[in-house]
């Protein structure tokens, strides 16, 4: 059937070639952003997922984040507990040659003056702090601060702010130092290595927790992009196929345009 009015060819190919146009705008759009979901429309629920695996994945980040300022925390603890122990050693040195009978009171005095002296310096150590937080506990019991260890806040740790003053408070004198043979120092010692063994032990558990939350953080960004992200090699062959459309389409409506031009002819 040949008709003016009605060009049924030509409004076929036009439908045609616009949802080949369609495609092709698709196509452009995901590969241009590198998402498979450009917009909603796309896939609503996979938009849902991948919106909560992505915030999931950023509170990750941060807990990793906050973790490894914990360790940092602990080790700069460490390095405070390791020059008390030095202190301390130097302490139960002059304890012990302050106790020798050869020693004249001059010398005796020489030996308290700088045992005075280490006592203020290891004073000057427990008002230590980290980003203006305590490493020690000012109090008679020690603090603690609480880490977590998971992106939603479910699991969590304490770490330590040991009284360190009470580690040695007992062989702060050098009289007593010396009336009691160094016992108190050798107190304040096991002491102190209490408290490098609780730090030691926060900081291996703190670190596990740090290379899962690494773990998680990679996992949720892989599953995240198998949802979102565009798989390039497969988008690239669509649009070819869909410019392939495109262009068969155009020119599929420019023959059926050209075909209403028959009517004409037998009109003459």
């Amino acid at each position: 059937m040949i008709s003016i009015n009605t060009n049924s060819s030509s409004s076929l190919a036009s439908l045609n070639l616009q949802r080949a146009s369609d495609l092709l705008q698709r196509s452009l759009v995901r590969l241009s952003s590198g998402s498979r979901i450009a917009t909603p429309s796309d896939d609503a629920g996979g938009l849902a997922v991948s919106m909560k695996l992505s915030a999931a994945t950023k509170r990750t980040q941060s807990a990793a984040v906050n973790v490894s300022n914990a360790i940092s925390m602990l080790q700069v603890q460490a390095g405070t507990l390791k020059s008390a122990a030095s202190v301390l050693d130097r302490l139960s040195e002059l304890a012990t040659l302050g106790s020798d009978v050869t020693k004249t009171t001059a010398d005796i005095s020489n030996y308290c003056t700088e045992f005075n002296s280490l006592v203020s310096e290891l004073n000057v150590l427990t008002s230590d702090s980290f980003n203006g937080t305590s490493l020690f506990s000012s109090g008679t019991t020690t603090g603690t601060l609480t880490v977590f260890l998971s992106q939603d806040g479910s699991q969590s740790m304490t770490i330590s702010q040991a009284t360190l003053a009470n580690a040695y408070s007992a062989a702060t004198t050098f009289a007593n130092a010396t009336s009691a043979g160094i016992s108190n120092l050798t107190s304040a010692v096991q002491n102190l290595a209490s408290i490098m063994a609780q730090n030691g032990s926060e900081s291996s558990r703190l670190q596990f927790a740090l290379d899962s939350l690494n773990v998680n953080q990679v996992n949720l960004e892989a599953a995240n992009s198998r949802i979102y992200d565009v798989d390039v090699a497969a988008e690239t062959s669509k649009l070819a196929r869909a410019n392939i459309l495109v262009q068969a389409g155009a020119a599929m409506l420019t023959q059926a345009n050209a075909s209403q031009s028959i009517a004409l002819k037998l009109l003459q």
